[in-house]
């Protein structure tokens, strides 16, 4: 492999040897450095490398090595050189470390690498480096590793590079692990740790990134070594683990320091963060700050705040930045503001660019504003893209047009994705298919889920499905009193449901509370029930409240309840009116019992209307 180098002949020249006594060469070879991100840059030297300027000015000990170095010292010239080329001075830097060079000082070749790439001759650079590397320089090798990359020679980079971390170079062995991550190569995690371990920022923030999902605890420390040293998106990403473990506090200091450190996601989270708190105002400042930076999450939000407000221009303003600023949001937001307003077409137009760049709930959205408008065509594709795209209400949406079509074998695979992802009206929908079909069963567990989501209609369909799945209840033994049964499941599902409003449920509650002889509770349900347009509600208030001798307020329930379409109530109507001797009223009731029914009571409405007019014609 040519890039190796040639190893055996330059040591064999006795120049470029690694002595060990060479403690100016050594410490002055840390001279050069390389951008943790991207290409090399301008030197940045070891603490070490100078010790002597803590007891004297770089002017005196330029002034020292000088002297030392024009009479041909090659350690003063190497040391001379890059002092000099810290300075910026290149063109006084390069003949002392030439010179130096020449003599066999290997960092001074290092350096002269560094002094040249900086003039823009990288070739050269690379050759001096290789000279050095060769010599056993980490920084050289880490260097010319860089070199071999930027030029699309990975397996020569990564030889360098690895020559470099072996020897316990922080930069080497974190521009290996960013070699390796970039191959998707093994050994990734390693030499991150090895650059963290020695300090390197970027390499602790990388690691920290490694880690998060397999070790959470290890991966904090690491964001908290690289935060502490200035790692803005390290700060970032800590305050985001704190928040999600719920210490905001912390979590918001880290934010605070990434933000003030220019990071916009920073700022934007430290927001939303205020605002969660209470402190609206200073949430407003912080997402201004991140959306004149460009984030558009910020703006984001900024243009929901001003909506809720009601100052629609201005949220309309921030909705476009966060449009310009790539974030689709920006466009969904905004059709939901003009639909709010009423502006169809451009709700329709904004909604078409969101669910163009992929965004899923724009692409429901637009299906739904589609349907609405009698284009179930149109709508069709835009709700099959969301659900494919993930979007949960778009895949029960489907379900729904597929229903309306009567092709129920295709609504019941959309209802049944849509459920499998939570979707508690999906689940309702697939209980009910599989009732219908006979498999009560699977239909209960659809059911149980979809009542558990909150569905009071699903609640009252399990305790259905259970009260018809429950055996006979045994008979009462004598002298055993009939409210002692304990209460089943399926009455308290009905119980749930007839708490969240459910008026069917609130009757057979009511029902099954009159058949224990709880008549207190059975017209408390029945009057709820009443009170919410149920006709059998109302028609069983009546008769609880005729069987306690009220009949004024039961005749009342039981018009109620007749005039809605109850032909019991009715009939009951009607036999009150022959009891009170108003044959005329009687009648009446009696008619519109017929025409009400069910058949018992058409028959029995129709003898009963024959016998008061008999009795009119008497």
């Amino acid at each position: 492999m040519g890039f190796m180098g040639d190893r055996s002949t330059l040591l064999e020249t006795g120049r470029f040897v690694r002595a060990e006594a060479e403690p100016d060469a050594g410490a002055v070879e840390e001279a050069q450095t390389v951008n943790a991100q991207t290409a090399l840059t301008d030197a940045d030297f070891a603490d070490e490398a100078f010790v002597e300027a803590d007891a004297a000015s770089d002017a005196e000990l330029e002034a020292r090595h000088r002297v030392a170095a024009d009479k041909g010292d090659a350690g003063a010239m190497s040391v001379l050189g890059a002092l000099l080329l810290r300075r910026g001075d290149l063109a006084g830097a390069e003949p002392y470390l030439r010179g130096a060079t020449a003599e066999g000082d290997r960092a001074a070749a290092n350096n002269l690498g560094v002094l040249l790439h900086q003039r823009g001759y990288p070739d050269e650079a690379a050759g001096w480096w290789r000279v050095a590397a060769v010599a056993g320089s980490a920084p050289a090798a880490h260097a010319l590793g860089r070199h071999y990359r930027e030029r699309g020679d990975e397996p020569a980079a990564e030889y360098w590079m690895r020559q470099a971390a072996e020897s316990g170079h922080a930069l080497g062995a974190y521009g290996l692990a960013d070699l390796l991550e970039h191959r998707g190569d093994k050994g990734v995690e390693r030499w991150f740790r090895a650059a963290a371990e020695q300090g390197h920022r970027e390499a602790a923030y990388r690691l920290a990134r490694h880690l998060r999902k397999g070790d959470p605890a290890e991966a904090e420390q690491w964001y908290r070594q690289a935060a502490a040293r200035g790692h803005r998106r390290a700060a970032l990403h800590l305050g985001a683990l704190l928040e999600a473990r719920g210490e905001l506090k912390e979590a918001g200091r880290w934010y605070l320091t990434s933000a003030k450190q220019g990071e916009a996601r920073a700022a934007c989270a430290l927001g939303f963060l205020l605002r969660d708190a209470g402190d609206e105002e200073s949430a407003a400042a912080w997402w201004h700050r991140a959306a004149q930076d460009g984030d558009g999450n910020a703006a984001n939000a900024l243009g929901a705040l001003h909506a809720a407000r009601g100052e629609t221009q201005t949220a309309e303003r921030w909705y476009r930045a966060a449009m310009d600023a790539g974030d689709q949001n920006g466009a969904y937001n905004l059709a939901l503001l003009c639909a709010a307003q009423e502006r169809t077409a451009q709700a329709e137009q904004w909604y078409r660019r969101a669910a163009y760049a992929g965004h899923r709930e724009a692409a429901n959205a637009l299906a739904i504003l589609l349907l609405q408008g009698g284009d179930a065509a149109g709508a069709e594709p835009w709700f099959s893209k969301a659900a494919e795209a993930g979007s949960v209400d778009a895949a029960f949406n489907l379900g729904i047009l597929f229903a309306s079509r009567d092709e129920d074998r295709t609504a019941l695979k959309w209802y049944e994705r849509a459920a499998s992802a939570g979707h508690t009206d999906a689940a309702l929908q697939v209980g009910i298919a599989l009732v219908r079909d006979g498999e009560e069963r699977a239909a209960e567990r659809h059911l149980r889920c979809a009542a558990g989501g909150g569905s009071a209609e699903a609640a009252f369909r399990l305790a259905s499905l259970l009260e018809s799945l429950a055996p006979a209840p045994e008979p009462v033994a004598l002298g055993e009193p009939a409210g002692g049964v304990a209460r089943t499941e399926s009455e308290e599902w009905y119980e749930r449901a007839a708490e969240q409003g459910h008026r069917r449920a609130q009757v057979r509650v009511g029902m099954l509370a009159a058949a224990r002889g709880d008549l207190a509770v059975a017209a408390r349900w029945y009057r709820e029930a009443a009170e919410a347009g149920s006709r059998n509600g109302a028609f069983n208030l009546g008769l609880l409240l005729a069987r306690e001798g009220n009949e004024p307020e039961a005749a009342l329930w039981w018009t109620r309840a007749a005039v809605a379409g109850h032909g019991r109530a009715a009939l009951r109507l009607g036999l009150l009116a022959a009891r009170h001797g108003d044959l005329a009223e009687g009648q009446k009731w009696c008619v519109r019992a017929m025409e009400l029914g069910p058949a018992e009571v058409s028959e029995r409405a129709a003898r009963l209307r024959d016998a008061l007019a008999e009795e009119l014609s008497a």
